[in-house]
């Protein structure tokens, strides 16, 4: 592993099915940073609110849900689990029908201010790589770097039903594309924290890359922009 004597803050930000998790894991691990899957924190609260019966546009009882809870990451192994209080969401929070409603919730004002004070305690632990869809452009705008990955949406689709396959979560092909649709035209139309680069993000196009390739080609622009701002 890589050692660098900076602790940046790095965010990757893109729409879903790009990569942004596995690639954003394995930066982390190379240079020994905290990863943050910010689409998990949304999802959680998501999934408690469905579970209290709260429907996505409620605003009152979304916020009394936020503050009801305790989202927290535990490493098991390799792998960062999302907990509430002592509930693991992990499993839960990856269906299809709680990342559409996930896309609903994280438009809610209430919800984007309790999460982007949760988000930046996590980056004053150090060195951190975020994972997100407004990561470079509101939660995080000075971030050292900053990262854009996408792919087109049939390789998006792809993958993401490849995930839920081998995650024994049961959908169409058809049916998970038209949602995958459905979500970018939310996330990219909604009116707080539209899903966007940042001006002066990374553009990567993961279409017909492998993820070691994406992980390289991040290593030398993290690298290259370390090693000036310490020269």
């Amino acid at each position: 592993m890589c050692q660098l004597s900076k602790q940046p803050v790095i965010t990757i930000d893109g729409p879903a099915g790009a990569g942004k998790t596995t690639v954003s894991q394995r930066i982390a691990n190379r240079y020994q940073f905290i990863w943050v899957d910010t689409g998990a924190l949304y999802r959680g609260i998501t999934l408690v609110a469905r579970e209290k019966g709260i429907a996505p546009d409620d605003s009152a009882g979304l916020e009394k849900v936020c503050h009801s809870m305790n989202l927290h990451f535990v490493r098991k192994g390799t792998q960062l689990n999302l907990f509430n209080h002592d509930q693991d969401l992990s499993a839960a929070i990856r269906t299809p029908e709680i990342s559409l409603l996930a896309s609903k919730v994280s438009a809610q004002p209430v919800v984007r201010q309790y999460l982007l004070s949760v988000q930046r305690q996590f980056a004053n632990q150090g060195g951190a790589v975020f994972e997100g869809r407004d990561m470079g452009t509101v939660v995080f705008p000075d971030a050292d770097i900053k990262f854009f990955l996408d792919a087109n949406h049939d390789v998006r689709t792809r993958r993401r039903f490849d995930e839920l396959q081998k995650k024994s979560i049961q959908t169409s092909f058809d049916t998970l594309s038209k949602e995958m649709k459905q979500r970018d035209l939310q996330d990219k139309n909604r009116d707080i924290a539209p899903l966007k680069a940042a001006p002066d993000a990374i553009h990567i196009d993961a279409s017909e890359m492998s993820i070691d390739a994406v992980v390289n080609k991040m290593a030398l622009e993290i690298n290259k922009q370390l090693k000036g701002r310490e020269s």
